[in-house]
Parts: structure tokens; sequence; C-alpha cells
């Protein structure tokens, strides 16, 4: 064997001694009620995702590039809560039976999962940048391409998680160790940190370009009384954009307690913080992203919450004719905001803006100065 301490349980209890853990309860106990309730929480975010997923799977109107995204993410959300499942139900005292390849491939899952989310984000905020900024929408021919940026993701996410089990870890230097993650190296959990946190950035200065554009635009049309129709458009397209504000805010707050969390870790050395033994909670919170991810995504899109409705629940939604029924009017027709709507109303898009899916003579008609660059 290359790593024969890999299939060595003491490996385990000596490092979870090192630093301070074996001092818990849990670690000698079985589930505790918080741990049941994060399961449920666990099993929500897997029932959700499928939901959106299926509902993706058989609409061809969902066929197109940027539904492709948004499935990868709610593909990659939807794993993160059978991740989280098998990181709980395999904690506390079954922590100690494992061995350090089980360990590794159980801790490495939630990293593998935590960067496909992040790097999905990114896809789509790249999309959004080139469909909305450039002014060069996907098209058919183009769906390879947009599976092998898919791949990819999918492809650096893995890698970054087993970098551990391929020696990236703190196995034989234990003054390395992290306290919330014993057999990790502290090295590779700000890796981690720094390479996710400029994927954000990079996120963020995306989103930032695409508001500047629009909010210049906005302003010079309500100076030109000829342009008064452009004006009110692009106000609409603007609040289209804000929406994604709220995306990109939920991640952050969901994940950057448990950012902060871990680099007090690397800065902490053993047995000198005991709120590092809290992690739990931390993580709780982070969790919600996944649950938070298909709402804000899909179901402030007309479209995606009439195909759910029609998925869940056919006969209540619908007549026998197939027209939908008047009470669900109203609450099928809601999205984000009411310029949202009125926007679908005037450009008799389908869609909000979290589809991208804007026509290039639209975009032109609003931002004509653009589209000749």
């Amino acid at each position: 064997m290359m790593f024969p301490q890999y299939h060595s349980n003491a490996v385990i209890i000596e490092h979870y001694n090192y630093t301070g853990k074996l001092k818990e309860n849990r670690y000698k106990e079985g589930l505790k009620p918080e741990s049941i309730a994060f399961l449920l929480v666990c099993l929500l975010i897997v029932a959700e995702n499928a939901v959106v997923l299926l509902a993706i799977w058989k609409n061809k109107k969902f066929h197109v590039p940027m539904y492709y995204l948004l499935g990868n993410l709610t593909l990659s959300d939807l794993l993160a809560g059978f991740t989280y499942m098998v990181n709980i139900v395999t904690s506390g005292a079954h922590t100690l039976k494992m061995t350090p390849v089980l360990w590794f491939l159980r801790e490495g899952g939630v990293f593998i999962m935590l960067a496909a989310s992040i790097i999905s984000l990114l896809a789509i905020a790249i999309e959004r940048h080139v469909t909305m900024v450039r002014m060069k929408p996907y098209q058919g021919d183009k769906q390879g391409r947009m599976f092998a940026l898919i791949g990819a993701s999918w492809v650096l996410s893995v890698l970054l998680g087993i970098l551990p089990v391929l020696g990236w870890n703190c196995i034989g230097q234990l003054d390395r160790c992290s306290t919330v993650l014993p057999l990790y190296a502290k090295s590779y959990i700000l890796f981690c940190i720094t390479i996710f946190s400029t994927i954000l950035l990079s996120i963020v200065v995306l989103y930032v370009r695409i508001f500047r554009i629009v909010k210049s635009n906005t302003q010079r049309f309500a100076s030109v009384p000829q342009r008064k129709g452009l004006y009110r458009k692009s106000q609409k397209y603007m609040a289209l954009l804000k929406t994604v504000t709220i995306v990109l805010g939920v991640f952050i707050a969901c994940w950057l307690p448990l950012f902060i969390f871990l680099l007090l870790d690397f800065c902490c050395p053993a047995n000198k913080c005991d709120v590092l033994f809290k992690v739990d909670y931390f993580l709780g919170i982070a969790m919600f992203n996944s649950l938070l991810n298909p709402i804000i995504y899909t179901l402030t899109s007309k479209d995606m919450k009439r195909a759910i409705f029609r998925l869940l629940c056919r006969h209540c939604l619908l007549k026998k004719d197939g027209q939908v029924k008047q009470n669900w009017m109203h609450f099928l027709e809601w999205s984000t905001s009411r310029a949202d709507g009125a926007s679908h109303r005037l450009e008799g898009l389908e869609t909000t803006v979290c589809s991208g899916n804007f026509s290039p003579s639209t975009i032109k008609a609003i931002y004509p100065q653009i589209y000749r660059t």
C-alpha cells in the first residue's frame, strides 16, 4: 500500500485526541435532536431540488443552455443535501470507527459539492455577462461548449475535494492539523477558502459590470424626452438585474460565517479555541443555501412555477380542457417585483432574469450603443 496509514483506525483516534475533540460527548453518543433536525432539512433539500430537476427534464422549453446551468446548480445542491445526510449519519461515535480513507471520502464530498455550487454560480454569472453585455446569447450549435463548461466544473470540483486523499493532509504532522477537520492540513483549508473567495469576487465583478452599464443607459435615456419609452424599458431591465443580488447575497450570508470560522481554525492552535468545537451550527447555516437556491433561481420564474405546479398538482392547477384555473393565475403570474412582471408583459419575455434568455433585438433596442461596440 502506498499509504498504509489510510487504513489504520488508530490514526483517526490519534488526530481527534490531539485536537481535543475526544473531550466532547458527541463521540460517545448517537444522533442528537439537532442532528435529527438537520437530517430532516437535508431530506427537504434533496426532495426540493429533485422536483426542480424533474421539471427541467420534462419541459422542452427548459432545454436551453441557461437552464442546463441552472440544472447543474440544482444537481449540485441535491447532491449536497445527500452528502450532508451521509456526514450526519456517519458522525458522532461512528467517526471513531472509520479508517482515514473513509473519513477523507466523507468530508471530501462536502468540499466537492461546495466547489460545484460556487463554480456553477460563476458559470451562470459568465453566461449573463455574455448575454446581457456582449449581446451574444448561446445558440443551439454552442450547447457542446456549455456541456463542456459543466463537465469542467465537476472535474475541478472533484479534483479540489480529493487533494487531501492524494496526499495534502496532516497525517504524521499533528501540529499542522485543523481542529475542525483533524485530518486536513490547515494549509489545504486556507487554499480552499482562497479559491472560493476568489470565485465569489469574480462573480461580484461580473455583476457590477452589468449594473454599471445598465445604470448608465438608464440615466441617459431619462434625459432624452424622445426616449422615454426606452427609459421605462431600461428601468424594468434594471429591476430584473437587481434580483441577481438576492442570489449572491443569500449565498454569502449562508457561507460567510463558515468561511470566517475556518479562518479562525487556521489561526488558532489546537485546544486553544473552544468555539471550534461548535462547527455543526455553522455548517447548518451553510446548508440552508442549498435549500434556498431552488426558490431563488426557479420559483421567481413564471414558467418554472407553472412547470413545478403542473408536476406536483396537475389536477388542482388545470381545468379539464388543459387551461389554468382562474384562482391560480394570479399566483403563477407573480414574479420578483412589479417591474419584473411588467417587463414580461411589455417585452413578451417568458422567463425572468434567472433564465437570461433576452433576444438580441430586445436588448439592442434598449442598449444600441453597446450593441455597436
